[in-house]
């Protein structure tokens, strides 16, 4: 088998820091945005053209801006939902991007640090929402068809300034119809916290000992399947979220040394870095990629177990988790590499952006042989 590879195919440097990136659905055009030195919030938009990369607009706001998604967007409407360093949720048309669609200038206390959205594009999985973590340790539920207030409030872990945790990311999972949804959060002390919106109760919780920096169902609109956390000090945890046992949890693999790099010989060298984010592959679900703070990326297979449950000594079923090959390390760069988006629409197709302030289009080959 073919083995699969990973190139830089454009690069391009800029001035100011990158925080999120995310390509826009049914085009060869991505979002870019950060923050200027001066601290306002730069957004701008990219199209590859012919092996070059022409910038098609840009917006500069008051505060800088941390995480975006299109998630809750239609494919027609193409609207972007943004969380900025002052705690204010927008939503802005790309094709119009001087006055937002829809904004909560006070949803946090602070910087929102993590942004997932869902129900745009999937039939029958929900309504459009916007899920925010940030630093206040709160997680919050919006509907952009309901102004000002959120739709669910997950308070912090309790009511005093010491017993709040930083929320560093969230995801939305388990929206196979119209009912059934969920959050999963993760915090700065290791916590990951699952809460079944439909009843507004915490579903499951466990830690994975260090700040959790990524996180990610493998299919937000299936019934859960696999939860990918990402933290600090190298660590990668996949869950096998199909069987929940009650007293074990979830089945779990850990891959020690995830975001350390790898030498000319193969050989994982240095100290343990952080593994930033995580991304699956939109046209198979089993293949991911993570971005570690030695400015590599590596693109994992996840292979299930023969069989994915066994009965206990109660009869109690517990899952089986499977087993991860690395399918691609490489290194693009001497700074953490920290965001990433995988194309919804070309197979392979990917934009990164990393701590040196430059962001990279990416080319991964033989990913359909896996």
């Amino acid at each position: 088998m073919d083995s699969v590879q990973m190139i830089a195919h454009i690069e391009k440097s800029l001035d100011y820091s990158v925080f999120d990136v995310k390509w826009i659905p049914c085009t060869a055009k991505f979002v870019v945005m950060g923050s200027k030195p001066k601290g306002t919030g730069i957004l701008q938009i990219y199209e590859l053209n012919r092996g070059e990369l022409d910038k098609v607009r840009e917006i500069e706001k008051p505060k800088s801006f941390k995480c975006c998604s299109f998630g809750a967007s239609g494919l027609r409407e193409k609207q972007l939902a943004t969380g900025d360093f002052m705690g204010k949720l927008a939503i802005y048309n790309v094709e119009r991007l001087e006055q937002p669609v829809y904004e909560v200038p006070e949803a946090h206390a602070g910087i929102i640090n993590s942004l997932d959205a869902i129900g745009g594009t999937t039939v029958n999985c929900g309504a459009p929402e916007i899920v925010t973590g940030g630093r206040d340790g709160s997680v919050k539920v919006w509907d952009p068809r309901q102004k000002d207030a959120p739709v669910a409030h997950i308070s912090a872990l309790g009511d005093g300034p010491a017993e709040k945790r930083d929320c560093w990311a969230v995801g939305f999972g388990d929206s196979f119809d119209s009912l059934e949804r969920c959050v999963v959060s993760g915090y700065d002390n290791g916590d990951v916290k699952l809460i079944d919106l439909r009843v507004m109760k915490e579903r499951w919780t466990t830690n994975v000992k260090n700040g959790v920096c990524g996180i990610e169902f493998d299919r937000k609109d299936i019934k859960m399947n696999k939860l990918v956390v990402t933290t600090l000090e190298g660590g990668l945890h996949v869950f096998d979220m199909r069987t929940q046992h009650s007293e074990k949890g979830f089945a779990q693999l850990t891959e020690k040394d995830a975001g350390q790099a790898l030498g000319s010989n193969g050989v994982i060298s240095g100290a343990k870095s952080t593994v930033w984010t995580v991304r699956h592959l939109p046209q198979n679900r089993d293949i991911f990629a993570t971005c570690g703070g030695a400015g590599n990326i590596r693109v994992w297979l996840y292979h299930y177990p023969e069989k994915r449950t066994k009965s206990t000594s109660t009869g109690e079923e517990q899952g089986v988790v499977g087993s991860l090959e690395m399918l691609n390390a490489t290194t693009i760069s001497t700074q953490p590499v920290h965001t990433f988006d995988w194309s919804p629409d070309r197979q392979g197709l990917a934009v990164c952006g990393a701590f040196d302030q430059t962001i990279r289009v990416l080319v991964s080959t033989n990913l359909h042989l896996h």
